[in-house]
């Protein structure tokens, strides 16, 4: 038996039957050359037949909204689903990932499931046909991180290796430690925490004199349209691009990959919200969260946010890339002088007021950022499922009343694969977005090719 953790206590207390507190992956895969016409079926066969037991965080069962368990009986048939499209369109494989990921996980067994997807198109004539799998895992269980690394570590990493595919099943993972070591742990976690609370004080003093013009805080974000109470309707869309076109914006301009990630996220947003005509004057912000795992661990939830000024309000392509820049970099060397729990304790302090503000739903208006932008890394090594390469990874998060947009990231191989989810009820016309990324992007090569 374990305790949850405050962060799992949150994302239960969040939850609601239209606010599902699970992140997902839609995983693209390409069938080997020689696959029969079987193939996903023969794969799902045999994953529901498998009498390998699940492990942590696979067998996790929620006790008394207290504790996690283990389940010692999982059937993983219940938590399987098989789908085949209609017309193997990505239109309904986007549909259908939009209905489940709508709704909320069963908390009477272990909180995950996956949908194998049969019949999707190729791209194009004479390529590949492809299926996908939708993982669905409740935050409580994994950040985004953790899902990334659960899921690539359940892939081969050679085409030509034919196994049973149990990703709920964990065998060479390291052992918890034994139980004994628990009250030593308490106790030296609350003497860190302590220790912390001078530091993160001066911390928070030093920031109001000493912080750039384009600095943002949580009391300056501005009401905006992504910023109102949300339905039960999803929709998620996709859109990938070559990663090299975001490394060869950020050389040039002597900026990180992930600041032209941020500006081409924030350009689009801009363009959606001008064609709305509902721009704030103030820039939007984004919470950018940031991993605080210093080890291979896979469980659990270990990450913080930055605070990021998105400068909306900036026509000027470039200089909205490098407020943004500034931005990050400010929180950043803000944080590097900070030891892990002095940075939880810290995001605490600043932020604590906007959970409280998304538990209670009591200012749906008033949020201390506009929306979350996630990078989420993966190993680089390609990966297979049984000769099936897994082509694109579209991860997709939670929305709450207060947060009808989010864009997450994979940093996937040669790819950066955006997911992004929204409230089509809230948000009319958020189809357009990845094409707006797409523009976006194309006006900065621009200006590498007028400088050239």
């Amino acid at each position: 038996m374990q305790a949850l953790s405050i962060t799992d206590h949150l994302f239960f207390l969040l939850e609601s039957d239209k606010q599902p507190m699970h992140v997902t992956g839609l995983c693209l895969f390409e069938l080997p050359d020689n696959a029969k016409d079987d193939f996903v079926k023969t794969l799902v066969r045999q994953i529901t037949t498998s009498e390998i037991k699940a492990t942590p965080p696979f067998n996790q069962l929620l006790k008394n909204r207290a504790f996690w368990v283990n389940d010692e009986h999982v059937d993983i048939r219940r938590h399987i689903k098989y789908h085949k499209l209609d017309d193997g369109s990505e239109q309904a494989l986007l549909a259908y990932a939009s209905d489940e990921h709508a709704r909320t996980l069963d908390r009477s067994r272990p909180l995950w499931e996956c949908h194998v997807i049969d019949g999707l198109n190729p791209t194009q004539e004479g390529l590949p046909h492809r299926f996908a799998i939708f993982l669905k895992m409740h935050h409580a269980m994994a950040d985004g991180v953790a899902a990334m690394r659960l899921f690539e570590r359940s892939l081969s990493t050679s085409p030509d290796e034919e196994f049973a595919w149990q990703f709920w099943s964990a065998q060479k993972r390291a052992k918890p430690k034994s139980s004994h070591t628990t009250k030593p742990k308490i106790r030296s976690l609350i003497k860190e925490q302590i220790s912390t609370i001078k530091p993160v004080i001066k911390t928070l003093i030093d920031d109001f004199g000493s912080r750039p013009k384009c600095a943002v805080s949580t009391l300056s974000t501005p009401p905006s349209l992504f910023n109102q109470r949300i339905s039960k309707a999803r929709f998620l869309t996709t859109q990938s691009f070559d990663k090299a076109r975001f490394v060869a914006i950020a050389k040039h301009f002597h900026v990180s990959t992930n600041d032209v990630i941020l500006a081409v996220c924030a350009g689009a947003l801009r363009d959606y919200l001008s064609a709305k005509n509902a721009l704030p004057d103030k820039p939007l912000t984004a919470f950018v969260p940031i991993s605080l795992r210093q080890d291979d661990s896979h469980t659990g939830n270990q990450l913080s946010f930055l605070l990021a000024n998105l400068a909306t309000h900036q026509s000027d392509d470039i200089a909205r890339l490098n407020d943004i820049q500034v931005s990050i970099t400010e929180g950043k060397n803000r944080f590097s002088c900070l030891t892990q729990a002095q940075i939880i304790n810290y995001s605490l302090l600043s932020y604590g007021w906007a959970g409280i503000n998304l538990a209670t739903r009591l200012a749906p208006t008033k949020q201390a950022f506009n929306l979350i932008i996630s990078n989420i890394p993966s190993d680089g090594a390609p990966r297979y499922l049984n000769g099936a390469k897994l082509t694109h990874i579209f991860p997709a998060s939670v929305l709450l009343d207060g947060q009808a947009l989010n864009i997450t990231l994979a940093n996937h191989q040669d790819k950066l694969d955006f997911g992004i989810t929204a409230c089509p009820t809230a948000l009319p016309d958020i189809d357009q977005l990845p094409t707006l990324m797409g523009s976006q992007l194309a006006r900065y090569e621009k200006h590498l090719i007028h400088q050239a």
